[in-house]
């Protein structure tokens, strides 16, 4: 009996599980969909180090499906204590009709079970098919072949998910028991009765609190904006962090207090249509949902965020891979090696003579004699690197140090300056197809493309900074720095090369490294792997096996750098859409629970405007204009924080992301968020409708 009356009552309420199934259906597809990789990967044809880097990104994504599973768990509990509020009347009838409490929560556990396996089951399905598409997505952020593309079922990410929801619908159950053995029979009967108390706060004291909000908010901005500088260590910046959530916090309260006697002061808008009524209902809203609007406000900031600057790095790490790999190899080696030298951590290193005396010989002379097979490189070109202590960066910047110091301070200033002759770098620059310089006897060129620093040095470069190289006073040709670089990188990371006539007298002492530049002499991809195992020594980094004497070299490698930017950009980019949709998912469905609440606790009042001659015409655009203000608040409010976050963000990924990449990433957001977002919001509207309908 009881199971055919849970039946009738999910059968007869369905129209109030809505949210609840689209929530429970849309967490376990995307739950299975972002765990489900591994069997993706399995059928991918990519290098063992890319095989590597998706296990690793597989790994991750198990750790944060932890913390997806505890949101989701308590997101589930939230909207199912919605479900038992709605039905407290239902279940004071049963308990005069003569139905116990244990008897109400077996009824309870008959339909979350339902519910429960219903809403798996399609989840999963929908899921299943989604994974396919997550399939084509990895293999083209990781440039795999998909020539073996099959229809894939992870049966582990399918158990996965049905434990973790297992366990989340086992806790709801035990929720739900709890709730309903607490319930008295009076305060059941009288539930649709009671109404939520509402504080009224004075007008004048709301907008100095408002004010203060706005303050607060805006010191907030500016310090993770323009005074981002100071903000070097996570304890400065985590009082900017919690400003920022006070802040939110004071909005709505604030709110609440004087937007209904703002709007007051125009008569004409106030006493139009419903108007009175949306203002009185919104303010009553916001009055009573200021923490949740505030939870919510900051859920929808960090999805922006989260996705937008996530996106951005991707779109700009595979934009810069391009034009920062435009040879298959750099090798480096140390030159002129002293007998004894102290590494960045203090400890010391001595060098044998073998090592000092192969330090003054070029990397070409040094793989010759180690009888490595030149054959295998092309279109070599090898230039020396001169550094000295007597040109460094605080000397670069002369008499503004002092002001730049203030502003960067955490630049290391005793380093060294780059130093190359003009003719060395034209002949990396037309192998690397970059654009190639001239000076005259008394100039120099600055290169840089890391963006903050390129800020620096141009303001010094603007006032005509004067540098005294080998004993020879130079002048800068621009009053500003220029793109180039010598060195292969993932992103723009080049702090600084000056160039300097081929006439500028720098002697071998200042010499630093040699740099060896090639191509593998190779038509196709498959022959450059191959070429690359002889090459590059996966352990370390450096020219396989050339150390008998403890000689090394140092060096990069196109493939390598691919790989490893194309990794970490796609686990970035994997984890932060995983996280930013389930914080949209949460934000959304908290906010249509809210809101059917609301509708259904003002039932009553929506009778009486039909008693007092409003047609359904006119009260659906009232709920319509309530629901859609309720939904824009705490959006508007995010995007506000968003766009000050994703500069922020930018900032800290400075060199690997770039704002020049931000409008496809936003455009890719405002995508995500207008499906999920927009599809509560439509099935919270058709829900609040019907709950508000005349029976």
């Amino acid at each position: 009996m009881l199971f055919k009356l849970s039946l009738k009552n999910i059968k007869k309420s369905f129209k109030d599980y809505t949210i609840y199934f689209l929530t429970l259906v849309l967490g376990v597809a995307i739950f299975y969909m972002f765990n489900s990789l591994d069997g993706s990967e399995a059928m991918l044809r990519v290098s063992e180090s890319t095989r590597k880097i998706i296990k690793l990104m597989i790994d991750m994504l198990g750790i944060v499906s932890v913390f997806v599973a505890i949101v989701l768990g308590l997101l589930i509990v939230y909207a199912n204590n919605f479900l038992i509020n709605r039905r407290k009347k239902e279940f004071g009838t049963y308990m005069l009709l003569g139905m116990g409490r244990r008897q109400i929560s077996k009824i309870i556990l008959i339909e979350t079970i339902f519910i429960g396996i219903l809403s798996l089951g399609v989840g999963l399905i929908i899921g299943i098919f989604a994974s396919q598409f997550m399939s084509v997505l990895v293999s083209k952020l990781f440039e795999a072949d998909m020539t073996e593309f099959k229809f894939v079922f992870s049966k582990a990410a399918c158990l996965k998910t049905c434990v973790y929801f297992a366990i989340m619908y086992i806790a709801v159950m035990i929720f739900s028991t709890v709730s309903v053995s607490r319930y008295k029979l009076i305060n059941l009967l009288t539930a649709s009765k009671k109404n939520e108390k509402i504080r009224i706060k004075n007008p004048f004291i709301s907008i100095l609190i408002f004010i203060l909000a706005c303050s607060i908010l805006g010191y907030s901005y500016w310090k993770v904006t323009a005074g981002i500088n100071t903000l070097n260590t996570i304890d400065k910046t985590l009082p900017i962090i919690l400003l920022g959530i006070l802040g939110t916090f004071l909005v709505f309260w604030s709110l609440s207090g004087f937007i209904l006697k703002f709007v007051q002061m125009s008569k004409r808008i106030y006493l139009k249509d419903t108007n009175m009524f949306i203002l009185r209902q919104l303010n009553n809203k916001i009055n009573t949902t200021v923490i949740s609007m505030s939870i919510i406000c900051l859920m929808l900031f960090m999805t922006i965020t989260i996705l937008s600057s996530s996106l951005s790095l991707r779109n700009t790490m595979q934009a810069d891979l391009i034009e920062m790999t435009p040879v298959d190899i750099n090798l480096y080696k140390e030159t002129n090696l002293p007998e004894k030298s102290v590494n960045r951590y203090g400890k010391e290193i001595v060098y044998t003579n073998e090592q000092r005396e192969d330090s003054k010989i070029t990397i070409g002379e040094t793989l010759k004699e180690n009888d490595f097979d030149m054959s295998l490189f092309k279109d070599i070109v090898e230039i020396p690197i001169y550094a000295s202590n007597d040109l460094n960066f605080e000397k670069f910047f002369g008499d503004k140090i002092e002001e730049v110091r203030k502003k960067y301070s955490m630049i290391d200033y005793s380093s060294a300056e780059v130093i190359i002759k003009i003719s060395d770098y034209n002949k990396i620059a037309k192998l690397y197809g970059i654009n190639t310089y001239e000076v005259n006897e008394d100039e120099y060129i600055v290169l840089c493309d890391f963006e903050s620093m390129e800020a620096i040095r141009n303001q010094v470069l603007a006032e005509g900074n004067i540098l005294k190289i080998a004993g020879k006073d130079y002048k800068s040709k621009y009053n500003e720095c220029k793109s180039g670089f010598v060195s292969m990188s993932t992103s723009h990371t080049n702090t600084g090369i000056i160039l300097v006539p081929d006439s500028c007298n720098l002697s071998d002492d200042m010499k630093e490294q040699t740099l060896f530049v090639a191509n593998y002499n190779a038509k196709t991809d498959e022959e450059r792997e191959r070429i690359e195992k002889i090459v590059i020594d996966d352990g370390a980094g450096a020219i396989a096996k050339i150390d008998k004497k403890g000689i090394k070299i140092d060096g990069m490698s196109k493939i390598a750098l691919v790989e490893a930017s194309v990794g970490v950009a796609t686990i970035v980019t994997f984890i932060a859409i995983y996280l930013g949709i389930i914080f949209l998912i949460a934000s959304s469905a908290i906010l249509a629970l809210k809101q059917l609440t609301e509708s259904s606790d003002n039932k009553q009042r929506y009778t009486i405007l039909r008693k007092i001659g409003c047609d359904e015409k006119m009260i659906n655009k009232s709920l319509f204009r309530q629901i859609g203000i309720f939904f824009a608040m705490p959006l508007i409010l995010g995007i506000i924080h968003s766009i000050f976050g994703i500069q922020f963000a930018l900032s800290v990924m400075s060199g690997l992301a770039s704002s020049k990449e931000l409008l496809p990433s936003i455009i890719g957001a405002v995508i995500v968020i207008a499906l999920i977002y927009g599809t509560y919001f439509i099935a919270t509207y058709i829900g609040s409708k019907n709950i508000i309908s005349e029976d």
